[in-house]
């Protein structure tokens, strides 16, 4: 790597340009993710420069002793095959230690990730793109009527590591809405947030116990954004969650590989119907 080029922890306002890049790169972030990302970890956001300019990025976010997700990885065009990328990469995953470490990563890195870094192939992930408009059921509530308590156990089970500190902003952020489906007995049957992207609106997460309740929640949240471009990203392995997809008349746009360091995590994939996010988990 060019001697010149620096790596150092990102600010806050700094966190802008990742996202932009991924923008750019046709990702599709939401437009306030970067407060709810950084929020979580700020240790954990990196930047590359040389001469001041940035000219990668990469975040690697500690949830907590056990596990971290990164994400973020971009290097700018005039500095990719010199070194930075892998000069970045090493440096923020570091920062995750011991932890399990998981990515969604482009499907053609795959070798290299399993070969250069040990990450264990997990499944695919699906985006798919359609339309929003319908009705919503008028027995959904929004999530945040729930105790926070009780959203977060629910959360946990569907996801490795307890994110207090992400739910209670990204559940919060302006232009989202979250919604919640009860069982009979007043239990959580699932819960889902769609949020502006830079291009439309983008589902995520949608975790419920039954395709029922998933379904439900996803024209609850649909509803909300009419003629709005719609994504949203599956597990492959959930045929319900694809099938709530193909359904709706979605078509496929992109996959990512969900990939881990150490082990993959025992997570009922059958109730996770919409990721969270690519760059989050």
């Amino acid at each position: 790597m060019d001697s010149a080029v620096n790596i150092r922890t990102m600010k806050r306002d700094e966190v802008d340009i990742a996202i932009g890049w991924a923008r750019d790169e046709g990702w599709n972030p939401g437009i306030h993710d970067g407060k709810s990302f950084y929020a979580t970890d700020p240790a954990g956001f990196f930047i590359a420069e040389c001469k001041g300019r940035v000219v990668a990025t990469a975040a690697v976010t500690n949830y907590d002793a056990h596990f971290a997700f990164g994400g973020l990885f971009i290097v700018t065009p005039g500095f990719r095959d010199r070194g930075v990328g892998s000069a970045i990469g090493e440096h923020a995953l570091k920062h995750a230690g011991g932890r399990n470490l998981g990515i969604d990563g482009v499907l053609g890195m795959v070798p290299k990730y399993q070969r250069r870094d040990g990450f264990l192939f997990a499944y695919k992930n699906i985006r798919f793109e359609g339309k929003g408009g319908g009705k919503s059921s008028d027995s959904l509530l929004p999530a945040g009527r729930l105790s926070q308590s009780e959203l977060l156990s629910f959360d946990s089970v569907h996801f490795p590591a307890g994110r207090k500190t992400f739910l209670s902003s990204w559940l919060n952020q302006p232009d989202s809405r979250s919604l919640a489906a009860l069982t009979k007995n007043g239990e959580i049957a699932g819960y889902g947030t769609i949020r502006r992207c830079y291009t439309g609106y983008k589902i995520g997460p949608l975790f419920a116990r039954s395709p029922e309740a998933a379904e439900e929640i996803f024209h609850g949240l649909i509803a909300w954004v009419p003629g709005e471009p719609v994504f949203f990203d599956t597990p492959e392995p959930n045929a319900a969650a694809v099938g709530i997809a193909v359904g709706h008349g979605m078509q496929k746009v992109f996959e990512t590989a969900r990939m881990y360091t150490k082990e993959i995590p025992d997570l009922p994939l059958d109730q996770i119907f919409g990721v969270t996010s690519f760059e989050m988990g």
